[in-house]
């Protein structure tokens, strides 16, 4: 009879420990909880966390993530509005806003990742293909820094944009978010990973890219050389110039020694006979150093100025 009760008591505490577990559930905070019996929604959703009861048996607790949720794009080939095809590689983060709308259309994360496909590769096919490549590929105007003609061939080949890479990712996820708003769920933020060209397409293009690079190189040798010889020029006349300027200097300053020289001359030869005497001896001196040596033979009258010299010296 002992055994019977100590059973009963047991099997009571097994089933109370089941129904409480059935009832009881844990929300943590980074969850939300939608109950639902039978699979359809029953009440609100349950966005607070700690420790929450439901009906057992019945009712079921599915549970959402509160944060961030990644949503990463397959890359997709996408004609551009000039017809160039390219491969874009898209990503984005989204949120549950509204568990319970998220439940009744989307059921759960998978669903809203297929859903989700749709919505920003559809958008990100219409957005690219109303717009030139450029728009996707950059955000600002490029401004060229160089001067002169070289410069305009630059600026030629840089195209305008007008709303940029930016301002189309914002167009995407605003057009997203409009499809969003009875789901539940919305776009936090969505990026273009990678732009490229399709390979058919991409050969082409390089090719381009290298013939416009080979024009500006060419422009830039021109410019170059024809620099270099303007600068070589300039530097003949100014070298020509400065030459010139020399030379004139230069006579200048040798007329005026000459003057001066000539001065002194006339100045000495006119000092008393004394000094005439003397000066008329070095003369004659300096015109035997550079006249005779010990093999020169002269003839002499006896009344020249170098035969009395001489003959005053024995």
């Amino acid at each position: 009879m002992k055994t019977k009760k100590i059973l009963y008591i047991g099997l009571a505490i097994l089933v109370g420990i089941i129904v409480l577990a059935q009832s009881a559930y844990i929300v943590k905070e980074t969850e939300q909880v939608v109950i639902t019996q039978f699979g359809k929604p029953v009440g609100d959703a349950v966005t607070e966390p700690g420790l929450k009861f439901k009906t057992p048996f019945v009712h079921k607790a599915n549970y959402f993530d509160k944060r961030y949720l990644e949503w990463d794009g397959d890359p997709n080939q996408v004609p551009t509005k000039e017809k160039k095809f390219i491969f874009v590689d898209t990503y984005a983060r989204w949120q549950i806003t509204d568990p319970l709308q998220f439940y009744k259309r989307l059921t759960n994360e998978r669903g809203a990742q297929s859903r989700l496909d749709d919505l920003l590769d559809g958008e990100t096919r219409d957005i690219i293909a109303s717009h030139k490549l450029e728009e996707a590929v950059r955000s600002t105007n490029r401004q060229a820094n160089t001067a002169g003609k070289i410069s305009e061939l630059i600026e030629d080949s840089l195209a305008s944009i007008n709303l940029g890479r930016d301002k189309l990712q914002n167009m995407v996820q605003e057009a997203a978010n409009k499809q969003t708003g009875d789901l539940g769920i919305k776009i936090l933020d969505f990026r273009f990973k990678r732009i490229n060209y399709v390979e058919d397409v991409r050969k082409r293009v390089y090719d381009r890219m290298k013939s416009e690079r080979f024009r500006i190189a060419d422009k830039f040798r021109s410019e170059g050389q024809g620099e270099a010889s303007r600068i070589n020029g300039q530097k003949e006349r100014e070298l020509n110039q400065i030459q010139s300027e020399a030379f004139k200097e230069a006579e200048k300053i040798k007329g005026r020694a000459d003057a001066r020289a000539a001065s002194v001359y006339a100045s000495a030869y006119n000092q008393s006979s004394r000094s005439q005497e003397f000066y008329s001896f070095m003369k004659s001196m300096e015109t035997f150093t550079r006249t005779f040596d010990t093999s020169t033979t002269v003839i002499l009258s006896t009344d020249s100025d170098l035969y009395q010299y001489l003959k005053s010296m024995d």
